[in-house]
């Protein structure tokens, strides 16, 4: 019989805790139920209000895989869920992680958490601007990095700040939050910026998806601002070999980085990281710290205010 628990009042039956998910390490399922319970602060936080898209995996990255936006069949009648518009197949629901009990049941199915760039409350109406930065061998995490910093310029030139976190795979997501705007503009402003990004460092960025065009150099993917695409949130982990985590970085790690186990995150290491700098992410979470896109196309600035020395990064 599996293991219940009580968690918040709710009750729940949790399955093959000693089950290895992570051979390279050896990692169960309990260790990764522990980690999701642990983190669940900042990792609630960044859900919040953010329809979910799930990808299972539930025996290890090297198992099956199954990736779904839908609410998964026997989700308990208090797990939150929201409609959300599509314009071919009409509504459907997704899952709103929105407390402790609804985090640990959805880590029992053994997934990586994947959001939007908007809310429930305002469907194709972004709140935050993503920029993928995605290596392609032998680059690695380390050009990703060179391609960050210049990004970092470039939307500071526009009034907009940027934070970074790990993906938890191979490279770089760059965040902004921004005031409230359609997802079609966000996308537009954001390939606008990977274009000028491959013109000013061709040897090191590519704007194009292209497989010919990105071995040794770095991917800027700004789709994941379309409206129906998704992005792993920060703090979850990710179906890889080893238990890594998509982890926030300061901007004096990214500057540092020589070597791509320096940005590389297991899930353990996570808990120290949050009691040194806080989350790092934090103001994403302040719509005080939302600014306007750029009224007309941008265009290069002069000159840009310098990266923040301070380990929290932009202020």
């Amino acid at each position: 019989m599996s293991p219940m628990t009580v968690v918040e009042g709710r009750h729940l039956s949790l399955t093959n805790l000693d089950k290895v998910l992570y051979p390279e390490t050896g990692t169960t399922k309990g260790e990764v139920l522990h980690y999701c319970t642990t983190t669940a602060g900042p990792l609630l936080a960044h859900l919040h209000d953010r329809p979910l898209s799930f990808l299972r995996y539930p025996d290890g990255p090297d198992g099956q895989r199954f990736f779904t936006k839908n609410v998964p069949p026997g989700t308990p009648s208090w797990v939150k869920t929201c409609e959300v518009p599509h314009s071919t197949s009409g509504p459907t629901r997704q899952v709103l992680l929105q407390d402790l009990p609804s985090l640990v049941w959805a880590a029992n199915l053994v997934v990586e958490l994947h959001t939007p760039q908007w809310t429930r409350q305002a469907p194709g109406v972004a709140d935050r601007l993503v920029f993928d930065l995605d290596p392609g061998a032998p680059a690695t995490i380390v050009e990703c990095c060179a391609a960050a910093q210049w990004l970092y310029d470039r939307l500071a030139a526009d009034g907009l700040d940027a934070y970074a976190k790990t993906s938890g795979s191979k490279g770089l997501h760059l965040i902004v939050p921004v005031e409230p705007t359609p997802s079609e503009r966000t996308t537009a402003y954001a390939r606008s910026l990977a274009v000028e990004a491959a013109a000013a460092l061709p040897d090191l960025v590519v704007h194009k998806m292209t497989k010919a065009l990105r071995p040794g150099k770095v991917f800027i993917d700004f789709s994941q601002n379309a409206a129906a695409k998704t992005t792993a949130v920060a703090y979850t982990l990710r179906a890889r070999a080893a238990p890594t985590v998509s982890a926030p970085v300061t901007w004096d790690e990214i500057a540092d980085c020589t070597d791509p186990q320096q940005l590389t995150f297991l899930f353990d290491e996570i808990a120290p990281r949050c009691e040194l700098h806080g989350d790092l992410l934090a103001p994403l979470l302040d719509p005080d710290r939302a600014r306007p896109l750029p009224a007309a196309a941008p265009s290069r600035a002069s000159a840009a205010p310098p990266r923040p020395g301070s380990a929290r990064g932009p202020a």
